[in-house]
């Protein structure tokens, strides 16, 4: 219900926006909103496999910047790598990173918060110490880059699926397979609806938080390879803010921040939401450019508020079920007695 319901939301925002600025409906701002949507799409699903284990991930946007930053300076160095190399590079210096942060919080019993509040700043900090005032510009980054952001897997008319919305919802469509129907992903939602249950029931609790950390970090290292190939110049400031934008995009989506609950799909439509109100703002000249962040707040509040009233509306009618059950089989039990 509230991922079709995040699809109506959707479709009326769309018809609203059409009547407030010209081209809401065209081709070029289909395309400008998938492009946008793709970098916090696939940070959106490395911070659902999070928050399912009832943690967060505050560091992803120091991940993106850090391989952003690193790999335009591998590829610098190294023109002659590929794209899966690069790919490679990214995803494995971003796992590396959120390998620190799971090992913190799963066997250093560190709060996840506290963890990733302090490796935001940690991470950060060493990118300033590191870039030493040097920006990555896109004239020193391999040709085949600058080409990628407009590269198309389909094309309708105007309307384009552009190549990183595509490996966006790639991302997507495998984790929710994996979360869905394999035996570590029912292990994760497991973990988050009841940790204490789950050590109890021998599950490795540990291991799996360990796993979710390091999933997300690694798709912020593939988020930080689309920044790159997407904006070419990096300074030690790219990324900020993504962590928001993720946070907000996989509660709106319908994960719960108690644990144990939401899909990954989920999190890509409140992605999809995010990018069209911002896109859209920015074409409206009644809102001020400072209220979009307030907007971004605004949601995250109305997502963590409809998650607290569903979830506290459906737990009441699981224990009226559970009572109605009961009282039906002591009946049952009473009608045998007397017979």
């Amino acid at each position: 219900m509230r991922e079709l319901s995040l699809l109506a939301i959707i479709v009326v925002a769309v018809l609203a926006f059409s009547l407030v600025f010209e081209n809401a409906l065209s081709g070029r701002f289909f395309n400008r909103v998938t492009t946008s949507v793709a970098i916090t799409a696939v940070l959106a699903a490395g911070q659902t496999v999070v928050i399912i284990t009832r943690n967060i991930d505050l560091s992803v946007g120091s991940i993106v910047g850090v391989t952003a930053y690193l790999t335009g300076e591998y590829l610098g160095d190294h023109p002659d790598a590929g794209l899966f190399l690069a790919i490679g590079v990214a995803v494995l210096i971003g796992g590396a990173l959120g390998l620190v942060n799971g090992a913190l919080v799963a066997y250093g019993r560190v709060p996840a918060i506290i963890v990733t509040l302090g490796t935001l700043a940690i991470y950060r900090t060493w990118l300033i110490e590191h870039a030493n005032s040097q920006n990555i510009t896109a004239d020193t980054l391999p040709q085949w880059l600058d080409e990628l952001p407009r590269a198309s897997v389909l094309s309708f008319g105007e309307f384009d699926i552009r190549l990183t919305f595509a490996v966006a919802v790639l991302v997507v469509v495998v984790l929710q397979i994996a979360l869905g129907r394999l035996r570590w992903g029912r292990w994760l939602y497991a973990v988050g609806s009841n940790p204490d249950a789950a050590r109890q029931a021998g599950l490795p609790a540990q291991p799996l938080t360990l796993v979710a950390f390091v999933v997300s970090g690694a798709l912020a290292g593939l988020a930080g390879f689309m920044f790159l190939e997407r904006f070419g110049t990096i300074t030690v400031f790219a990324g900020s803010g993504l962590e928001l934008a993720s946070v907000a995009a996989a509660v709106v989506g319908g994960v719960s921040v108690l644990g144990g609950s939401g899909t990954v799909f989920g999190a890509m439509l409140g992605a999809v939401l995010i990018a069209l109100l911002d896109q859209s703002l920015l074409r409206t000249p009644q809102v001020s450019e400072f209220w979009r962040d307030a907007i971004l707040g605004a949601l995250i509040l109305a997502g963590v508020a409809a998650d607290f009233l569903v979830g506290k509306r459906l737990r009441r009618r699981w224990a009226e079920s559970r009572r109605s059950l009961s009282l039906g089989a002591t009946s049952e039990r009473g009608a045998v007695t007397d017979a």
